[in-house]
């Protein structure tokens, strides 16, 4: 059973960094897409970042609204995958859940329980 630990949320000021984490269990993850998305209040959850696998190796993907301030990161000797936001702004106020996708014939989306992160002006 694959579970997806976060970690690192938490209320810093705008302009400030914070590094989230999170820990994987239950399958190898070493040939899966893991990363982060996120749900503003009243918003829908959106895109964030993802480090994707092919047999080329992987690739890194963001969203335009947080690209050159996170920087998302995967250790796969802990089965993790970390994102690190700078120069936070309010706007990236939201719960941040980490992500893990299986593709194949029939794709798989496994999610973790998510983590507040608030960023005051």
């Amino acid at each position: 059973q694959v579970q997806l630990v976060e970690s690192g949320g938490g209320l810093v000021q705008a302009g400030g960094s914070l590094r989230l984490s999170c820990a994987a269990s239950g399958r190898t993850f070493t040939n899966v897409d893991m990363g982060w998305y996120r749900q503003a209040p009243g918003k829908e959850r959106e895109f964030v970042a993802m480090t994707r696998w092919s047999w080329r190796g992987y690739n890194s993907d963001y969203a335009d609204s947080v690209k050159d301030r996170f920087t998302i990161s995967r250790d796969n000797a802990r089965n993790a995958v970390y994102l690190e936001m700078n120069s936070l702004k309010p706007e990236d106020t939201a719960i941040y859940y980490c992500n893990v996708h299986v593709a194949g014939p029939v794709p798989v989306d496994y999610w973790g329980q998510g983590t507040q992160v608030t960023v005051s002006s």
